[in-house]
């Protein structure tokens, strides 16, 4: 599966648009988390524990998407995008693009 986020990819070309695809994953953040990085912002620096919890979800996001792209039978999604949005106890990652079956040019 090849994910750009380029509306084209050099070398390929679109055979067939399949549509829209995403994958999304909701991650809550644990007591200690939290109480740690209430201490660590009154001095400053990262939140490797976020920062960890944050690459995993859009890993995980992205795992999704991939799957969804291949149940739709394509090999690649162009214009991949994630969004996230936060809320009182957690985090909302979502992955998305257009799924595609792209063929390399001949030559």
């Amino acid at each position: 599966m090849i994910l750009s986020t380029m509306n084209d990819i050099p070398g390929y070309e679109v055979t067939e648009v399949l549509g829209e695809v995403f994958g999304i994953t909701v991650r809550s953040r644990n007591i200690g988390s939290q109480l740690g990085a209430g201490f660590k912002s009154l001095v400053g620096g990262e939140l490797r524990g976020m920062t960890k919890m944050l690459s995993d979800s859009r890993l995980h996001a992205q795992e999704r998407l991939v799957e969804a792209a291949e149940a739709k039978g394509g090999n690649a999604v162009l214009a991949m995008r994630f969004d996230a949005s936060e809320f009182q106890v957690g985090q909302e990652i979502c992955a998305y693009g257009t799924a595609v079956k792209i063929a390399q040019r001949p030559g």
